[in-house]
Parts: C-alpha cells; structure tokens; sequence
C-alpha cells in the first residue's frame, strides 16, 4: 500500500430534512460543483413524491435506497492463472454509494422529463421494489448467484 489512508469526511446533514443520508444523494446528484442546483432538484423530486405516496418524503427516500442497495456483489480475483468472479458480501457505505449511482443512472436514463420528475419516479419505483434500478441490483445478486461456486476464494480476494 502506498502513502497514508485518506481521512474520512464528516457530512453535514441536509439543511431541509436533517438527513446525512439524504445530504450524501444530493452530493451524487451535484454536478460541476452546482450544489444549489442539486438540491432544488432532489428537494422537488421529494416533493413530488410525498404527493405521489402520500406519505414522509424521507421514509420512501430510505425505503428506495434500502431497496435498490446490492446485499452480494462478485470481484474478479486471479488464481494459477485463471480470472474468477467471487462473490462477496458488500460493505455498508459501498452498498450506498451503488445504490445512489443506480438510482441516479436510472433517472438519467428516461428522456422527455425535468430531472425531478424521473428521479422522484425512479425512487417511487424503487421504494415499490420495480423499476431500472432494481433491476440493476437484481442483475447483480443473479451474478453473484451463478459463481457461488468460487466462493471458496472469498478469503483470498480483497
């Protein structure tokens, strides 16, 4: 390993809801440095799903991301010369980090809509278990499910 680890940053929570998690998205979200920009985005987006399931914004949020975030996940790992994918179980921040990219790349993905509006119909969808990013993430778990055999180098691979 070269150099030092990088220090971890504390988030502070999103001005609106007091939510660290949300707060993360909207920095998934921020392009070119347009944090403003991208927090009336994901603001109205929760907007309209608070209209849409005619519950806490917030909670569907969650749900959505709970939802869509990847349980196993495989790593490619070379042994005596032969590349296998290993399935491996999937750390908490990293299983975020995934679902924020999915649900953002679904989103991106539809044309014809504000941004808003897909994303607070992708994160619906999702928190309802349908949808592009759900797919993503069962696509995924289907992956890790076919090399289970390999997982016998689990404790190898890093």
């Amino acid at each position: 390993m070269r150099g030092k680890k990088a220090i971890k940053r504390s988030i502070t929570p999103d001005p609106k809801y007091g939510s660290v998690l949300l707060a993360k998205f909207i920095n998934y979200v921020m392009q070119r440095g347009k944090k403003t920009v991208a927090q009336a985005i994901v603001y109205e987006a929760l907007d309209k799903i608070s209209e849409l399931a005619k519950k806490d914004a917030l909670v569907v949020f969650e749900e959505a991301i709970r939802t869509v975030s990847p349980q196993v996940e495989v790593r490619s790992k070379r042994v005596g010369g032969a590349n296998y994918q290993v399935p491996l179980p999937v750390r908490g921040e990293r299983q975020n980090s995934l679902a924020f990219r999915w649900i953002i790349g679904a989103a991106q993905a539809k044309k014809g809509q504000p941004m808003a509006q897909k994303l607070a119909t992708v994160l619906f969808e999702a928190s309802q278990g349908l949808g592009d990013a759900i797919k993503k993430r069962d696509d995924v778990h289907r992956m890790a499910e076919a090399n289970k055999a390999f997982a016998h180098f689990a404790r190898f691979a890093k």
